[in-house]
């Protein structure tokens, strides 16, 4: 007698797929990134942009006017921005398919409300890493009942949003991705010692074993960490602009964010965590190894 195989359980679905409606869609957008939040004239920016005021490169139809040649323009910091589906999710829900245009009250709506929906997109992004993480326990259930919170928030009216206090919330979700960290790193053996907070600006770091380190919230603009081992370290708002990550292995690196990437600059022996795209300007960077 044939005994039937039983069906291969589905595979669990990676964190790429997790987050899809955590990117960007511009194209269900109405250029809320180019409206809302302010800019200074800088390394970074061109020009002074008020909050609540067009950014003068925005045509008509919400795209960027120079969206190809940004950083020749002098507009780098618009390339480092992402608003992880913030800008879709105001557009769509908060003000219901509305534009700004020609509508003061919808203007003021989006340039109150697309900042908080920013920081509630990137606690999801990282509170969806975090359910990745952890096997059934009290920890995972508290990070599952903490994402389900976050959503909530997401799709509150506009007043609610503006009203809600989402510095409060966002320390309340970083103590609990603390301890899903210190969780996840107390598997390392012989894990780096963390170095949380520290100012690493320029620091000369080029094949620094970092492994399972917490560099949460560190400074490492400018840093050499080239040939880095930074796998299963904790980058949690890490300020990784032109650091240099040529060759660095970002295997498992926990809490990263895109535009922490992308503010970096890195090359194609560069290992990245799972669910992160390479930055299109690494291509030009060149390899570690050719520079010997």
């Amino acid at each position: 007698m044939t005994v039937p195989h039983s069906p291969a359980a589905p595979a669990a679905p990676d964190l790429a797929t997790l987050r899809a409606d955590l990117r960007a869609d511009c194209s269900r957008c109405v250029g809320s990134c180019c409206v809302a939040p302010a800019f200074a004239a800088s390394a970074d920016f061109a020009i002074d942009k008020p909050a609540g005021t067009p950014c003068p490169n925005l045509r008509a139809d919400s795209r960027c006017g120079i969206h190809d040649r940004l950083r020749d323009r002098g507009f780098a910091g618009c390339t480092v921005f992402d608003c992880l589906g913030a800008g879709q999710r105001v557009t769509q829900h908060t003000l219901g398919g509305r534009d700004w245009r020609g509508d003061p009250e919808v203007a003021a709506t989006l340039s109150a409300v697309f900042p908080v929906m920013r920081q509630l997109t990137e606690l999801l992004w990282h509170l969806t890493e975090a359910g990745t993480l952890l096997p059934d326990g009290p920890l995972r259930t508290a990070v599952e009942a903490a994402r389900a919170r976050t959503e909530q928030h997401t799709l509150a009216p506009a007043p609610d949003l503006v009203a809600l206090e989402v510095g409060g919330w966002r320390r309340e979700v970083g103590e609990l991705l603390g301890e899903v960290s210190e969780a996840v790193r107390a598997q390392v053996p012989g894990r780096a010692r963390d170095r949380r907070g520290a100012d690493l600006m320029g620091a000369g770091l080029r094949g620094a074993d970092l492994h399972g380190a917490s560099l949460r919230g560190a400074y490492l603009i400018g840093a050499d960490l080239r040939g880095a081992d930074l796998r299963r370290a904790d980058l949690l708002g890490a300020d990784l602009r032109a650091a240099d990550l040529r060759g660095a292995d970002l295997t498992g690196a926990l809490f990263v964010a895109q535009p922490q990437l992308t503010a970096a600059t890195g090359d194609a022996a560069t290992r990245l965590p799972a669910g992160l795209d390479r930055p299109a300007h690494w291509a030009d960077a060149r390899s570690p190894r050719s520079r010997r």
